[in-house]
């Protein structure tokens, strides 16, 4: 079951990397998005350009850093990828919270999606500290919290499919959407971590 969840993270990594890459790479910026989030997306392109492209890259490599096998055999390449990943999340933090106070949403988006941003900073940072002192399984958990951070990109785009199915208009349930899509990530990063220290001490 757990092959199951780590090849379906890995998948929807990949897809929704690539959906970006198609979007905002081949389309006119802001074609896929509400019309008052394409102005401020017009806007302040360059601050968007930065965060969704870094972004995707972390997302699409993140969840091959996971894969006991690869970081084992190939850990040279697991290192440089690793710098490129933590690269990806400190530039796509700082444009995240410098575009988070144009979201869509008024102020409940504009502290979930400034708050992802630090927390996506802060927890990258740790990571990166934790693997120069030597700290392995301290690197692997803020990595796991910070991967989880990542994948709000993919719940994002689920919570979009869900409200949009649901009826509920686009403006009612975005704003929530900027906690909702990271926050139970969060949880179950931090479920699994309790899980990993509980085996590790028995």
């Amino acid at each position: 079951m757990y092959k199951i969840y780590k090849s379906l993270i890995t998948v929807g990594s990949v897809f929704i990397g690539l959906y970006a890459l198609s979007v905002y790479a081949f389309l006119e910026l802001g074609i896929a998005v509400h019309p008052i989030m394409k102005a401020n997306f017009q806007a302040h392109s360059i601050g968007i350009y930065i965060h969704i492209f870094t972004s995707l890259i972390a997302l699409v490599l993140g969840p091959f850093q996971f894969n006991e096998k690869f970081r084992t055999t190939k850990s040279h390449i697991h290192r440089f990828i690793g710098k490129v990943y933590l690269l990806c999340i400190l530039v796509g933090g700082i444009s995240g919270l410098y575009m988070a106070q144009f979201s869509f949403g008024g102020t409940i988006s504009h502290l979930g999606f400034g708050l992802l941003a630090i927390l996506w900073i802060f927890t990258g940072y740790k990571a990166y500290f934790s693997i120069i002192r030597k700290m392995i399984i301290a690197h692997y958990h803020w990595m796991i919290i910070n991967f989880a951070l990542t994948f709000a990109a993919v719940t994002l785009r689920i919570g979009l499919g869900i409200g949009f199915g649901s009826g509920i208009p686009f403006e009612t349930f975005y704003p929530y959407l900027a906690w909702v899509c990271w926050v139970p990530n969060l949880l179950v990063a931090l479920m699994i971590i309790r899980k990993d220290a509980t085996t590790l001490t028995h």
